[in-house]
């Protein structure tokens, strides 16, 4: 009897491949209410789009730096290439990806699912750090588009929804800290996540304790401690502080020698770290006399695709869906 395939998706936030293509992303991203509300829900798309058309020229030029597009897309569908790798020996397994904001979108991947024969999936997100702005959204986005489309209600989701203190996405970042750090002890450490209104934290989003959770976990392993601020934020609401820029500052003020950036919420090399980090940050602090550095981001990882592996099995096992070999399981498929 052949064995049941479990469908693996991983959910990430989306970028534009393009310049051409920024504008459009950005007003994806502020059409979503769970992101901001803009005014009334029949004010939201005219809103968006007019702040989308006012902001793609200053986006862009941040693409620009970074060779006309972000990799995001590229690095995710290499992360579920790598994931069903993994995973071969353990089932049979069907991994793609989901975006939020870019192709391809959740209504656009489960389909291929559906007519794959997929009546089980499990919901990864590449967020370690739950948000309703992030996991939340595109959580409720996978299950909007599963009830539109015919038969997606025959399809059972189970949900990995965060994971902060998971110990190979701590043991990774933990040695990339350690090898970094080797020649530059003086140096402080950094970490920067994407920052978020301070509203949602007070409405009960749990972001900053997770957060708070890897920081603990990744100290009593490297024994240093450092620094939480956060970055990208944007528009005239009170966000999460202090912000990285006033961070980096208040370290130089007090005669820091140098600066190792953590780029904590991040998984993935994309515009806040090739540019918001690497070149903006870098500049302020170099400006500074700082010594500047920051670790490298997971991406393909083998460590950390085995955490990602490692979650999978756990769900599946929660489910009782599948008798999870050890050996000579079927290949998994491998889809964008």
């Amino acid at each position: 009897m052949n064995q049941e395939t479990i469908g693996v998706i991983l959910l990430n936030l989306g970028g534009p491949e393009r310049t051409a293509d920024v504008r459009s992303f950005l007003y994806n991203l502020f059409t979503d209410r769970l992101i901001i509300r803009l005014g009334p829900p029949f004010m939201q798309r005219p809103l968006a789009w007019w702040i989308a058309k006012r902001r793609a020229p200053r986006s862009r030029v941040f693409y620009e730096q970074i060779g006309g597009g972000s990799p995001l897309n590229r690095i995710t569908k290499a992360q579920g290439e790598a994931l069903a790798a993994q995973l071969a020996a353990h089932g049979s397994f069907k991994v793609g990806m989901a975006m939020r904001y870019w192709h391809p979108f959740a209504r656009e991947v489960l389909p291929d699912f559906i007519r794959a024969g997929v009546r089980k999936i499990i919901a990864l997100t590449l967020y370690p750090h739950y948000s309703i702005a992030t996991t939340g959204s595109s959580i409720r986005d996978l299950h909007d588009s599963l009830t539109a489309l015919p038969g997606g209600n025959e399809i059972e989701v189970a949900e990995i929804s965060s994971w902060p203190e998971q110990e190979d996405y701590i043991n990774c970042l933990a040695r990339f800290i350690n090898e970094t750090r080797q020649g530059r002890e003086d140096s402080e450490i950094i970490y920067s996540a994407h920052s978020l209104p301070a509203k949602f934290i007070a409405d009960g989003d749990p972001y900053l304790d997770h957060l708070r959770l890897t920081i603990a976990a990744l100290e009593q392993q490297t024994g240093i401690k450092g620094h939480l601020c956060f970055q990208s934020r944007s528009g005239p609401v009170e966000w999460l502080s202090p912000s990285t820029p006033e961070t980096i500052q208040r370290l130089a003020a007090r005669n820091c020698r140098g600066l190792i950036m953590v780029p904590l919420s991040f998984v993935s090399d994309h515009v806040e770290t090739l540019c918001e980090i690497d070149i903006q940050y870098r500049q302020l602090a170099e400006g500074l006399g700082l010594k500047f550095i920051r670790i490298p981001a997971l991406n393909t990882e083998k460590a950390f695709i085995s955490g990602l592996k490692k979650l999978v099995i756990k769900a599946c096992q929660a489910k009782d869906w599948c008798p999870l070999q050890g050996t000579g399981a079927r290949s998994p498929h491998s889809d964008s």
